[in-house]
C-alpha cells in the first residue's frame, strides 16, 4: 500500500503534469497568424506635382486582414518619376510610370502610378498622315503635348492611350515611345484607318492621324 505521503506526491506530480499539458495545448490556439500577402493601392494616374496616399492591407493565413502602417518599408522603382515617403505618400515628379512597393517582414506588394504632365493645352500626333505596307508593314507615331511655359512640345507617347479605328487588321503598341502600328496578315492595300492618342492632364486631350495601307 502507498503511504499518504507517497499518494500526495503522486497527486501533486499528476496535477503539475496536467497543468503543463493544458498550457501547451491551449497555447496552440493563440499562435499569431502568418502574413501571406499585401495589397497596395490605389493604382492611380496623377498630374506632375500632385500626390496620392498609398495604403498597404495585409492578408493572413487565417483569412483576416489588417491595415499595415508601422514597420512598412516603402520604395519606388523610379523615384525621378514618382517618389514615395516613409508613410506611403506618393508625389508625381515627371511624366512616366513607377511601381510602388510596400514591404513588411518577408512579404511585399505593389501598385502602379502613372504621372502625367500638368498644364497641357493641346495634343498633336506626328505624323498626321502616313502610309503603311499591308501584311507586315510598320509605322511609328509620336504624341506631342503643348505645355504652358515650355517652348518645345513634350513627347508623351509612353503615357498616352493609343487606339485604332480598325483593331482587327492592325495593332498598336502601348507604354513606349514612339508608338508603333503594325499591319497584320489580314490587312489589305487601300485600307485607311484613324490612329488616336488620348492624354489625361488637368483635362483630357485627344489627337488623331490618318494611316493608309498600300
Amino acid at each position: 500500500m502507498l503511504s499518504s505521503k507517497k499518494k500526495l506526491q503522486l497527486v501533486a506530480a499528476f496535477a503539475t503534469f496536467f497543468l503543463f499539458a493544458l498550457g501547451v495545448g491551449c497555447s496552440g490556439f493563440f499562435v499569431d497568424p502568418v502574413l501571406t500577402s499585401i495589397a497596395v493601392g490605389p493604382t492611380a494616374t496623377i498630374d506632375q506635382g500632385a500626390t496620392v496616399q498609398e495604403s498597404a492591407i495585409g492578408t493572413y493565413n487565417d483569412g483576416s486582414t489588417k491595415a499595415l502602417s508601422s514597420g512598412v518599408q516603402w520604395s519606388s522603382s523610379a523615384a525621378t518619376t514618382a517618389s514615395v515617403n516613409s508613410s506611403g505618400l506618393v508625389t508625381g515628379a515627371s511624366p512616366g510610370t513607377a511601381t510602388i512597393t510596400a514591404a513588411f517582414q518577408a512579404t511585399s506588394g505593389t501598385s502602379s502610378i502613372t504621372v502625367n504632365l500638368g498644364n497641357v493645352t493641346a495634343l498633336k500626333v506626328s505624323p498626321t498622315t502616313a502610309n503603311i505596307s499591308a501584311n507586315g508593314g510598320v509605322q511609328t507615331f509620336t504624341a506631342l503635348a503643348t505645355v504652358t511655359g515650355d517652348s518645345a512640345p513634350v513627347d508623351v507617347s509612353a503615357t498616352a492611350t493609343w487606339s485604332l479605328s480598325n483593331e482587327t487588321d492592325y495593332s498598336i503598341s502601348q507604354g513606349v515611345t514612339p508608338a508603333t502600328v503594325t499591319a497584320l496578315s489580314t490587312s489589305t492595300a487601300g485600307q485607311q484607318i484613324i490612329v488616336t492618342a488620348t492624354y489625361q492632364s488637368t483635362s483630357q486631350f485627344t489627337a488623331t492621324a490618318t494611316l493608309t495601307s498600300q
